[in-house]
């Protein structure tokens, strides 16, 4: 089902759902006033801080972080900004004002379809079949909650998400499991899995190569949306109450 969208004025105030704390952390040097919630990587997490935005007095909501990408044609760094979220049999389309302020119609930026997931995508087998039965260009865990959230509240959404993990990549099995609640890193759980299985160090470092990489791209990128005036509108406002 394809849900409709509605022309919006330009916002002031967003609501920010990330994954990881260090994505928060990251978007808090650009969105300093902003209310920035991080779901911990996971569903329930998303689903109630998602929530919890749209009723703390947001006009718009914004979903920021990494992406696994889906399209075998994107490397490390893609910035991905999709015209739409597609979420459990939903369509969400975000909205084109916001899409512009964010910086969608810059060059290199990817307009392709995001798709939601649930659960940790590790395999690149499991990424191919998704991009062949969606056609959408990369994968997160919480821009279908926010999505959703936004249509229920009837607020304007946007997303701005950066391809960490390539589509013909798969991960350690460990990356499913070793992130707290609170988005952090159970470090005793990953020391205990890697001296288990120390096979999954290589791909460990691959994907910490691939995160830098990806989180440079996102700090250039939303650096240089900086120099708008309407990104820095976006930016400037007070903290919500």
């Amino acid at each position: 089902m394809t849900q409709s969208t509605t022309t919006h004025r330009a916002p002031t105030r967003p609501g920010i759902l990330v994954g990881l704390k260090a994505e928060a952390q990251l978007i808090r040097g650009v969105f300093p006033h902003a209310a920035i919630a991080a779901s911990g990587a996971t569903s329930a997490g998303a689903q109630r801080e998602a929530n919890r935005l749209a009723a703390c007095g947001a006009d718009c909501l914004l979903s920021f972080g990494l992406a696994a990408g889906l399209d075998p044609a994107l490397p490390p760094g893609t910035i991905v900004i999709p015209s739409a979220v597609q979420a459990w049999g939903n369509v969400w389309p975000s909205e084109p004002t916001l899409r512009h302020i964010l910086g969608g119609e810059q060059a290199g930026v990817i307009s392709g379809p995001l798709l939601h997931s649930d659960q940790v995508v590790l395999q690149a087998q499991h990424k191919a079949d998704l991009f062949a039965a969606t056609h959408c260009a990369a994968l997160d865990m919480e821009s279908g909650f926010l999505a959703r959230a936004a249509h229920e509240a009837g607020l304007p959404f946007a997303v701005l998400r950066v391809v960490c993990d390539p589509a013909t990549r798969s991960l350690p099995p460990i990356t499913a499991c070793v992130l707290s609640p609170d988005g952090g890193l159970q470090i005793g759980l990953l020391l205990r899995s890697l001296l288990r299985h120390p096979s999954q160090i290589g791909g460990l470092i691959s994907l910490g190569r691939d995160a830098g990489l990806a989180r440079k791209a996102m700090l250039r990128f939303l650096h240089e949306q900086a120099t708008r005036p309407a990104f820095q509108q976006l930016t400037a406002r007070t903290t919500l109450g």
